[in-house]
């Protein structure tokens, strides 16, 4: 699955619930809100006050590092 800026979190958690620590690690504490998983990324950070660029190249990096296991 390719991940975006406008992958909802559904969708990128039910790809890999290891994102959810990445999400959680940049402040976004609601993860698992019913009504954030419907959201994209870019969305989400946008309500968060977070920038999606930097969550984005962070969720990059944990995918890269795991498909180079």
């Amino acid at each position: 699955m390719e991940i975006t800026k406008q992958t909802t979190m559904g969708e990128m958690l039910n790809y890999d619930r290891g994102i959810a620590y990445i999400l959680m690690q940049c402040g976004m504490h609601c993860v698992g809100c019913p009504s954030s998983i419907h959201e994209s990324l870019e969305e989400a950070c946008m309500v968060h006050g977070l920038d999606a660029d930097a969550v984005y190249a962070k969720i990059q990096e944990y995918l890269a590092e795991k498909a180079a296991k």
